[in-house]
């Protein structure tokens, strides 16, 4: 169990935990589709969840689930794989991880939840020698005309380098590098529509696919999110291990 002052950190190991993280995130994904009490499926069973709670409380503030590759073999077992075609990213021949299904509690806008779950990836990282991150970053709702700045933003400046840049897979998509070529984003409106955590991605040099799946099951756009760890700042790749080193390991 990682421990700071107000949250714990620690992977789920029983059912229950299990159970919890899906109840939270039943309220981020599909909330607006479909009212239901868990969100489920069968990646669950082969992720690892990690639930970041309040330490006196033990209430669930943060949750994510991740799942370790040997390299890019297997990429088409992960989840992302069924909405983008990553036939590029197969022949990648280091370790990489797949992070998805991260939610906080609605209305908490505490950075610590967002550092500290940094810092145990960051840890994850350095110990298991991984090379790539990558997952689908959402955008709540499915109407892309909101998004326009920060999609033409992304076209802008983060597009996928071409040696991995994911193909068009889904049946519905907004191909917004395409549709999007003419439009210039109005910076303040772009940052403020990008999600927290696909911003953190982008800040430490990560990048996207060209296009956005429109996911109707859980009522969000989102993008392919790619990051290639030698790629990160190493001023930025310094404060996240001081974060990891200042989080105490406990056993839970």
């Amino acid at each position: 169990m990682h421990q700071t002052c107000k949250y714990s950190l620690r992977l789920a190991e029983t059912e229950y935990d299990l159970r919890r993280a899906q109840a939270m995130r039943a309220g981020q994904f599909g909330a607006k589709v479909v009212r239901r009490i868990l969100d489920a499926d069968a990646f669950d069973a082969n992720y690892q969840h990690v639930l970041i709670t309040e330490r006196e409380t033990d209430e669930i503030y943060a949750c994510f689930r991740f799942m370790h590759f040997k390299d890019g073999s297997d990429v088409d077992q992960s989840y992302s794989s069924q909405f983008y075609d990553l036939q590029r990213l197969i022949t990648y021949r280091k370790p990489m991880l797949e992070v998805g299904r991260f939610c906080l509690k609605g209305g908490i806008q505490d950075q610590d939840l967002l550092r500290i779950a940094w810092a145990y990836l960051t840890s994850y990282v350095d110990r298991h020698d991984i090379a790539f991150l990558f997952g689908c970053s959402s955008f709540d709702g499915v109407d892309n005309a909101k998004y326009a700045d920060a999609f033409a933003l992304l076209k802008e400046h983060y597009l996928a380098p071409e040696r991995w840049k994911p193909q068009v897979k889904a049946g519905e998509v907004f191909e917004f590098a395409k549709q999007l070529k003419c439009y210039k984003p109005a910076l303040r409106s772009a940052n403020q529509n990008i999600p927290p955590l696909l911003r953190t991605y982008l800040g430490m040099g990560g990048w996207v696919s060209d296009h956005a799946v429109v996911d109707r099951a859980l009522g969000t756009l989102h993008v392919f999110t790619g990051l290639e760890v030698d790629a990160i700042p190493a001023s930025r790749a310094r404060l996240f291990r001081a974060s990891a080193q200042a989080i105490t390991l406990k056993s839970a």
